[in-house]
């Protein structure tokens, strides 16, 4: 996978004053991590949209803020409008890449099994994601299944 970027600015405005960010197409994000200071920031919607729906929150993203050095970052959280599903806010973490970290990790279930096919049975996952803990380096976007093999219930 190609190095994701991601250009933000810094931001002033708080509290109900974001919904002015909002109205100009922009969203009202944080950034923080372990031991640094949380800085107020806003994205360019449409520019997270695209970034979001590839890295999803397991990627590492290059973040770049005011033009400076991008850093190492990822999606923690995202606030969603709940009837019209846009973004409401985004947390960003900066991780360090010496310090292992926690994620989900989609899992993707690839092939189609014979117990599905040929016995007309149907496919339930328990799980979608799976938690994991690894360097920064080490972190994959998701996980791949093969299920081809399942051959009975």
């Amino acid at each position: 996978m190609t190095s994701l970027n991601l250009n933000v600015k810094t931001r002033e405005l708080s509290g109900k004053k974001v919904q002015n960010l909002r109205d100009k197409g922009q969203i009202p994000a944080v950034l923080y991590g372990h031991k640094i200071k949380p800085q107020s920031l806003a994205i360019d919607y449409s520019e997270f949209e695209k970034v979001y729906k590839e890295a999803g929150e397991s990627t590492l993203i290059d973040l770049k803020i005011n033009d400076s050095e991008p850093t190492k970052i990822l999606i923690q959280d995202v606030q969603l409008n709940p009837t019209t599903d846009r973004f409401l806010h985004v947390d960003f973490y900066q991780v360090k890449m010496d310090e292992k970290l926690k994620a989900e990790v989609e899992l993707k279930f690839v092939g189609e099994p014979p117990a599905v096919k040929e016995l007309s049975g149907v496919l339930l996952t328990n799980l979608n994601f799976l938690k994991i803990e690894c360097l920064p380096k080490d972190l994959v976007h998701q996980i791949d299944v093969d299920i081809s093999g399942l051959k009975t219930f």
